[in-house]
Formats: structure tokens, C-alpha cells, sequence
């Protein structure tokens, strides 16, 4: 088994997908599918989900959540997800393509910085029947431009957008810690790491590789990215190959030999230890341990 890749839940992906906003409540797709969404991913849409009634748990990569309503859920870009929901429960699904934030403005790559910051915990509790019935009237409010797509739609679907999105990132914000992301322009350099690091990441893990991509040496690299994000570049690059290893001990039947191979380790005892390094624990204890969500 393999963690899917859709465009929107059951759909092929597309990787061309540009200036896109969509909405549905959550019992049109989860309903047909038994109230459960299993682990997949979304190349290039980030999810916002406002839970009105009901609730459930979730899957965020390797960790498992519960959830109640009234709640938002914030889902960046790639992140493994998935969903068993309490019959009944209802709400909408809201997804759209990082391109259309532009329209916000010079701001626009800090906006979505900042929902991907938030979004390190992503279930948003909300206390407050005026803050669930302002973003159920938006969400209503946008589903109703989509459909009827009368003149001036286009403007209107990403004031929608923007108003939805401002809402929900002031909840996120107030919860504590993941709120004191201090707002910053997003870097270009560090964008365009994180770009190659995941097309290259299975077969390049050398540092001189991304600093030649970028023409920066790879000292100047490292302490650029220090700067900006508060770790090296070398420790992106080992994030990620991190990532997808946790993700093929949970979410595969691959034999940790095979992941090891699939990951350019030069063998399995070399990936045995370099994951126990970063973890604590081996990849036969991390399988055991976390499991499948259920």
C-alpha cells in the first residue's frame, strides 16, 4: 500500500492545478465513503475544514487527533491526512491553491507562511457561537458564488477566501504558542530549497547538490536558512527524508529493508541507525508504536 495522491478526495491528481478555490460540505464526499477519508495527500491544495456538528479523529503524517465540534482544521500542502468522522457530522471543506493568495498582495506569501506555521497544530477549538455562525455564513456565502458563478464571481469567491482565511488564522493565532509565529515576507530561497529538496530528496541528500541549484555555497546556504527559519539547510534536507520514512513505516506494507532501498540508503543498517539517531527508536518500534489509524 502507498499513500494516495489526489487533487480533491477520489480524484487523479493534477499537478497543473492553478488559481483554484473550491467548497463542500463534509457529508457530500465523506457520507459516500462510509464517514471515513483515508491517509492521502494533495500536492498543492490547502484545506481549511470547519466542523459545525459532530466530530471524530484524524490523521496529521503520523499522529492522530481528535476533534469536536465547533472546530477549524487548517491541512497545508503534501501533509498526509485522513479523517473518521462521527455519522452526522457536518461542516465544509475548503481548498485552494497557494497561486490564488496572490491576489492578497505583497503580502500574500506571508499570509500563507503564516496558515502553514499555524497549522503545526491543526485542530483550532472555537468557544465562541458568533465565531462558528461568521464562518459558516462565509463558507455558505462562498459555495453560493461558485455555484451561481454571476458577474464578478471571481472577485467575490477570493474575498470569500480571504475573509475565511483571516478568520481562521485569528483563532489559530490566539491559542498560544503556534500563534507566536511572528508574521515575516515568506524567503525566496528558502522556497525554492524546499521546492528542490522535494523533487530531489530521495536520491540527492549532499548539501553541495541544493547550494549549486541555488549558486550559493554551501556555507552561505546553511547560514542563510538559519537565519530565516531557525535551521540549516542540512536539517530541512533530513527532515524530509525523515518525513517520508515515518510515512512508509505507517502508511505502507513495505518491509523496512524496501524502504531503506526506496529512501537511497546505502543499506539497511545505515537507515536503521540514522533514523534511531533522529528518533530515539528504530524503525521496527516507530511501526509498532504508532501504527494505523482506525
Amino acid at each position: 500500500m502507498s499513500l494516495p495522491l489526489f487533487h480533491l478526495y477520489g480524484d487523479p491528481p493534477d499537478e497543473q492545478a492553478f488559481d483554484f478555490i473550491h467548497i463542500e460540505t463534509i457529508s457530500s464526499r465523506s457520507s459516500i465513503h462510509d464517514w471515513t477519508i483515508d491517509i492521502h495527500r494533495h500536492s498543492n491544495l490547502f484545506q481549511i475544514l470547519v466542523i459545525e456538528r459532530g466530530g471524530g479523529k484524524m490523521r496529521f503524517e503520523v499522529t492522530t487527533a481528535t476533534f469536536a465540534a465547533p472546530a477549524a482544521i487548517l491541512i497545508p500542502a503534501r501533509v498526509a491526512h485522513g479523517f473518521w468522522f462521527q455519522r452526522s457530522t457536518e461542516g465544509w471543506v475548503l481548498s485552494f491553491t497557494e497561486d490564488v493568495t496572490q491576489m492578497f498582495g505583497n503580502r500574500s506569501s506571508a499570509a500563507t507562511a503564516r496558515l502553514n506555521a499555524l497549522a503545526v497544530e491543526p485542530v483550532v477549538p472555537m468557544t465562541d457561537i458568533e465565531q462558528v455562525n461568521r464562518l459558516s455564513a462565509l463558507c455558505a456565502g462562498l459555495q453560493e458564488e461558485l455555484l451561481l458563478s454571476r458577474e464578478g464571481f471571481r472577485l467575490a469567491t477570493r474575498g470569500y477566501l480571504a475573509l475565511i482565511s483571516t478568520e481562521v488564522t485569528r483563532l489559530a493565532a490566539a491559542r498560544g504558542p503556534a500563534g507566536a509565529v511572528t508574521l515575516q515576507p515568506a524567503d525566496p530561497i528558502v522556497d525554492r530549497l524546499r521546492e528542490l529538496v522535494e523533487k530531489n530528496f530521495r536520491s540527492e541528500r549532499l548539501l553541495d547538490f541544493y547550494a549549486a541549484k541555488l549558486a550559493m555555497t554551501p556555507d552561505r546556504l546553511n547560514n542563510h536558512v538559519k537565519r530565516a527559519i531557525g535551521i540549516t539547510a542540512g536539517h530541512l534536507i533530513r527532515q524530509r527524508v525523515l518525513t517520508e520514512a515515518k510515512r512508509q513505516l505507517v502508511f505502507s506494507n513495505q518491509s523496512i529493508h524496501e524502504i531503506a532501498y526506496d529512501l537511497a540508503f546505502a543499506d539497511p543498517s545505515h537507515f536503521v541507525r540514522s533514523f534511531r539517531k533522529y528518533t530515539g527508536v528504530t524503525p521496527q518500534v516507530f511501526r509498532e508504536r504508532e501504527g494505523k489509524m482506525g
